[in-house]
């Protein structure tokens, strides 16, 4: 066991994050890196833009006015020769600027007489130099970062075709108790699973991955093997059998596999007997996330040790919580750190409703968690603003 017991919320948070390093990366085609973490700088591979094009749709014109039409100059298709002094071609938006080009003047701000252009021109004017954007090598996303949807888009224009990640973490979830019915209605004294529906998708927006999810029963040889079997992994999460009953058996099942207790309850309210632990495998640690059975209580418990454990994993820096206002009247026992489910509204913290440690339509209308500590705060007052992911 460990050697200490109901450790603090935030001392409970710096730890699961010094359990792990960073996985090992892989190189996947950009397309397919939505949502994954970027392992290394992402450098561009030419310059941005890679021609000095034009910015507007126009006249790129050479010399005093009027100027002579010669031709039209296409996105896609340089003009190949010189634009010499006294003409002019009709130049698209993105279109490679023809070498001598004085400037570009826009559609709307010329006239067309016959076979010349009649305007006034500026040096430069609506030109695009090359490398504008950022010069090839420059570091335009660094390691670490969440890649989006407009990431994509930049590396695309940038050069590259595939790009290195951080590995996704293997999680496998072990769900305890005899009385869990996976399909259904509640009958005979049992109740259906809600974590092992919601789960994978908490830890998906987390960034890992779930290859296995399993119902375990309350024997602790059956918990012993669980475990045992569940070695191919970078986390396992179990939900259930943390506190002290006569059918909570993942201590003594730690015990057994002679795991090393890195977090063992945390002083919140809920999720009070979530514990974090690390079981010896051929000369490796696995670590092990216990999450409260309940099921606000094991989100808690997700979002304190889970959600630090996997950024570790996926070498995401650790932020501090945003500071917002309350506009309810929050309590927490001496000495706890208690969360809160609610949503922001205006930028402030609103409490929710049905906030039991086993009830779900609280966390079901919720984005996060007031993060309060000392007895009361008073509405008006600061509270930290733990986000759902």
């Amino acid at each position: 066991m460990a050697d200490w017991q109901e450790v603090s919320w935030d001392f409970a948070r710096s730890a699961a994050s010094k359990v792990v390093k960073r996985l090992c990366l892989e190189s996947i085609p950009l397309k397919e890196s939505l949502g994954r973490t970027l392992g290394d700088d992402a450098k561009a591979l030419c310059d941005l833009p890679t021609y000095t094009t034009s910015s507007m749709d126009g006249w790129a014109v050479a010399g005093d006015g009027p100027w002579k039409i010669i031709g039209d100059v296409k996105a896609g298709a340089p003009y190949e020769k010189e634009l010499n002094k006294g003409f002019t071609l009709r130049i698209a938006t993105g279109a490679v600027i023809p070498h001598g080009t004085y400037g570009v003047v826009r559609w709307e701000n010329a006239t067309v007489e016959g076979e010349y252009v009649h305007a006034e021109a500026s040096e430069g004017k609506d030109i695009r130099p090359a490398g504008e954007e950022c010069r090839k090598g420059e570091i335009l996303l660094k390691a670490g970062a969440t890649i989006t949807p407009s990431a994509i888009g930049l590396l695309a224009a940038s050069g590259f075709d595939e790009i290195t990640v951080v590995q996704k973490p293997r999680v496998r979830i072990l769900l305890l108790g005899d009385e869990l019915l996976t399909d259904g209605l509640p009958k005979d004294g049992r109740v259906r699973d809600s974590l092992g529906p919601q789960l994978p998708g908490w830890l998906e927006r987390l960034g890992a991955q779930v290859i296995s999810i399993n119902y375990v029963t309350d024997e602790l040889p059956t918990v012993v093997e669980a475990l045992n079997n569940s070695s191919d992994c970078d986390v396992i999460v179990t939900t259930g059998g943390t506190a002290d009953g006569p059918r909570d058996h993942i201590h003594g099942a730690l015990d057994s596999l002679k795991a090393t207790f890195v977090v063992d309850r945390v002083r919140s309210r809920p999720g009070h007997p979530m514990l974090l632990a690390t079981i010896p495998h051929r000369g490796n640690s696995i670590p092990m996330l216990g999450l409260p059975g309940n099921p606000q209580s094991a989100i808690v418990g997700l979002m304190t040790l889970g959600a630090p454990l996997i950024d570790s994993l996926l070498a995401h820096a650790q932020k501090a919580l945003d500071v917002v206002i309350t506009k309810d009247e929050l309590a927490a026992p001496a000495n706890f750190t208690r969360l809160v489910l609610g949503n922001l509204v205006n930028g402030e913290f609103l409490m929710g409703e049905h906030l039991g440690s086993a009830m779900l339509r609280g966390l079901a209308s919720s984005t996060g968690f007031a993060v309060t500590e000392g007895d009361v705060t008073a509405v008006g007052g600061h509270v930290r603003w733990l986000p759902l992911p």
